[in-house]
């Protein structure tokens, strides 16, 4: 069974509700269906009674199984901006301009998670992802205990690690460019927040670097061992069952068992990693399009993490197949809220 399905299963046993904010979007009604038919989740789409005719015509699906609203319309419109006018009162927040707001079927669609009326929300099919990340940061907010969201790849692979591991959790592979050691700590804590949601098993998490356990010195490094040393007084602090490697780890000693007792012989992890934490942006983004493109793994992401609530974002590529992968995977993270 690929991570995908196991995805699926989980969400199916579940019962959550999912927003699809973009119902002008023929693959987000095609998305629908699928997600109804196979009882992956409760699904809202949002779209005027136009929007959703064509859609689904376009689509060639019938507006069964599954809710639609037009957004523009609905009776929740005026609690959903007295909600937004008192969470952005010092931002001087109107009720005029709420409205503006509640027009924009993304903060709409987000509103409609932070009040309940759904468990999870998933768009960009359309929209961008700065449009996206506006909503859900603006609406949403952060999850207790975090300053920053962030982002995980979940790389099925296509053969085990050499720990036996067949989905690894990378982060931060598309959110914040050059995060600072406590903004690393943010993405590390998130991540496992994640990977238990979706796997429920014990996350292990190694900080990868050029150095492992000090054994190269430079100024870039330092932001690594302090994120390693945050991260492990928070996890005693917040009673957490993660396991964390004590500093940082070159990516084979991270997820080689046997490269890790030549390494780091003291090493708390000894090569079993599950969640990799990359020092940058640009180390992210780097490693997990090389084991997509080269090791033939399969790239489920960028998955927001670090949220109040789960919002998830897809390419303006995607498939109405993607965005029912991705709507199991927001169910399953909504099981953990």
């Amino acid at each position: 069974m690929s991570a995908l399905d196991a995805f699926i299963a989980k969400a199916q046993s579940a019962k959550k509700k999912i927003v699809l904010p973009e119902g002008h979007d023929p693959r987000v009604l095609k998305a629908a269906s699928i997600i109804a038919e196979k009882g992956i989740a409760e699904v809202v789409v949002l779209g005027s009674e136009s929007e959703i005719s064509e859609s689904c015509k376009k689509a060639s699906v019938s507006a069964t199984g599954f809710s639609t609203m037009d957004h523009c319309k609905s009776d929740l419109r005026e609690s959903f901006c007295r909600e937004l006018c008192e969470i952005r009162a010092k931002k001087g927040m109107t009720m005029e301009k709420a409205a503006e707001y509640m027009s924009n079927r993304l903060f709409f669609g987000a509103m409609m998670v932070r009040k309940g009326n759904s468990d999870g929300m998933v768009a960009g099919s359309i929209a961008s992802t700065p449009d996206m990340l506006r909503a859900a940061f603006t609406v949403i907010g952060t999850a207790p205990g975090l300053k920053i969201g962030s982002s995980c790849f979940i790389m099925d692979l296509k053969t085990p690690a050499p720990n036996g591991e067949q989905t690894l959790l990378y982060a931060d592979c598309g959110v914040n460019p050059n995060p600072n050691a406590e903004e690393l700590s943010d993405i590390a804590i998130a991540t496992a927040s994640t990977y238990r949601a979706l796997m429920g098993k014990q996350p292990k998490i190694a900080f990868l670097s050029f150095s492992t356990f000090g054994s190269a010195q430079h100024e870039s490094l330092q932001k690594v061992v302090e994120a390693t040393r945050i991260t492990s007084r928070r996890i005693s602090e917040l009673k957490l069952d993660v396991l964390l490697e004590k500093s940082e780890v070159q990516a084979d000693a991270a997820i080689v068992p046997s490269v890790a007792v030549k390494k780091c012989a003291d090493s708390v992890l000894k090569g079993q990693a599950n969640i990799l934490i990359f020092p940058d942006l640009n180390a992210g983004n780097i490693c997990y399009k090389i084991t997509e493109r080269l090791a033939g793994a399969a790239a489920y992401g960028p998955i927001l993490q670090g949220l109040a609530k789960p919002l998830n974002d897809l390419s303006r590529g995607c498939s109405a197949e993607d965005i029912v992968g991705v709507a199991a995977i927001t169910a399953c993270q909504a099981m953990a809220i």
